[in-house]
């Protein structure tokens, strides 16, 4: 007789030693019964409520090759928990010449046997069963007392002995940062850029992108709600974030929901995600449209009238919105005792303690044991394509930690008072007509414009910077934007 060996563990209380006694057994077996075993087919942490296993697979496929005519497992369970699936597999089997043999239970060939086997089958099928009911029922009730459930562990919570989240001192601070730096109007972009150049890693330690923040920005955790399938439970989790700062954060992701990009067609529209309509509070939408003289007119519309929600704020000209936007921009921070001020609060805030090195030094450490863990199952003979793709990933990794560290610790830039009164006071020689200036004085300085149908507000990238402007007083500085009343035909 010819056999092959088919091992697997499901993860459930298993481990690799699991699978080497597997095969000892069934070799055993092969000696004492004359058997040649030809190779063996592992398939590991795999479950076999479900045919889907690589080598299970491969096993049945190689069975039309004539090359062996018995399939050696410990247990019947390894082969199937599913009586269909065993019932099916072992009829392909037979249609190739082979049988399914079980090393350590005895099963006759005749009508007792196939008794035997199908009681067998039925119990696996019942304990894979009632396995799973028991832990969803565990899992069920870890959640009525606030424990996790396993799954990632959200950026800023570590678990505690009883596997209940509480904050992470080291992590927190970004999650903070980063709510605040998005409720503040910060772009996505920006925040990312910010925190990969820092070295700081998502809680699964890869770098930053744009899907990172699509859980992280609505998870209710970070206010302290609980949630598993259909229990929530308030206050349950320690909050990192102010309701109301998380409340911003989910307007203003609304907002932003259906913000149009910045660049529409060839023209730039600056005041985007930062003009709003002073009526209903949503964004005003770069628009243009032709004349009736086939000239193109570019302004600004209301996306609650655009949509037709009601609201019937006009449109206003791109042009002379942004020239205005620019022009009160300059006028209000370019002030000499305001530029001082501003650089008294930003030598204040370089002074505090940089969030991010503790956390390098974490990632660090844990990605050296990471290292170390993978070089004790090389030692133990464990050492896959798969194994040797995550050492070169972790070796990399450490390399850029090690980088990101030492940047922080040698090369973290400090600006003096005067450094930073200077790099402001550049600004005040531009040319307001240069496109390239206006961005810049948009992105850097400028928060937000509410319009309203008699006033602009004005609000400015530093504390208690806000300002209101009548149109009278505009319209007689910069003309009127009358012109743009109506949407072009």
């Amino acid at each position: 007789m010819k056999a092959v060996i088919y091992a697997r563990y499901s993860s459930d209380n298993q481990r690799e030693e699991s699978i080497e006694g597997q095969l000892r057994e069934c070799k055993e077996y092969a000696e004492r019964n004359g058997i040649l075993i030809l190779q063996s087919y592992i398939d590991r942490a795999l479950s076999a409520k479900t045919d889907n296993r690589p080598e299970f697979q491969r096993m049945i496929r190689d069975s039309a090759k004539g090359l062996f005519d018995t399939v050696l497992v410990w247990k019947l369970d390894r082969f199937a928990r599913n009586r269909y699936d065993s019932a099916h597999y072992k009829s392909q089997l037979r249609k190739n010449g082979v049988k399914v043999v079980s090393a350590t239970e005895s099963i006759a060939d005749g009508p007792e046997g196939i008794i035997l086997e199908s009681m067998l089958e039925g119990m696996a099928e019942y304990y894979s069963a009632e396995l799973a009911q028991k832990v969803n029922r565990g899992m069920r009730e870890n959640a009525l007392k606030a424990r996790s459930n396993g799954g990632t562990i959200p950026l800023g919570y570590r678990l505690d002995e009883e596997h209940r989240l509480k904050i992470d001192p080291l992590t927190a601070p970004v999650v903070r940062e980063v709510f605040q730096r998005y409720a503040d109007g910060e772009n996505l972009r920006t925040i990312i850029r910010s925190l990969n150049e820092r070295g700081i890693r998502t809680s699964r330690n890869y770098p930053f992108r744009h899907s990172s923040f699509n859980t992280m920005l609505k998870n209710r955790k970070y206010i302290g709600e609980y949630h598993y399938k259909d229990v929530v439970i308030p206050d349950a989790v320690p909050p990192i974030i102010p309701k109301e700062l998380f409340e911003r954060v989910q307007e203003r992701m609304k907002k932003n929901q259906h913000a149009p990009a910045r660049a529409k067609a060839e023209e730039e529209y600056l005041l985007t995600t930062k003009l709003f309509c002073g009526h209903c509070g949503r964004l005003m939408i770069g628009e243009s449209g032709k004349g009736r003289n086939g000239t193109i007119h570019r302004y600004y519309k209301c996306a609650g009238a655009k949509r037709r929600l009601g609201c019937h704020k006009k449109a206003v000209k791109k042009d002379w919105i942004e020239r205005v936007a620019v022009q009160y921009t300059i006028q209000r921070v370019f002030q000499d005792d305001l530029i001082a001020q501003i650089a008294d609060e930003l030598v204040v805030l370089q002074g505090a303690e940089d969030s991010a090195l503790p956390l390098l030094r974490r990632q660090l450490a844990d990605t050296e044991r990471g290292i170390e863990n993978m070089l004790n199952a090389i030692q133990q003979g464990i050492f896959t394509s798969s194994t040797r793709q995550r050492l070169e990933e972790l070796e990399n990794l450490r390399a850029e930690l090690k980088s990101s560290i030492l940047q922080a610790e040698l090369e973290r830039p400090q600006y003096s008072r005067e450094d930073i009164i200077q790099w402001i006071s550049r600004f005040k020689g531009g040319d307001p007509n240069d496109k390239a200036y206006q961005r810049q004085i948009i992105d850097i300085f400028l928060n937000s414009i509410y319009v309203f149908d008699d006033k602009l507000v004005f609000t400015y990238n530093y504390k208690n910077g806000s300002q209101t402007v009548s149109l009278a007083d505009v319209f007689a500085a910069f003309g009127s934007d009358s012109r743009a009343g109506a949407s072009p035909k």
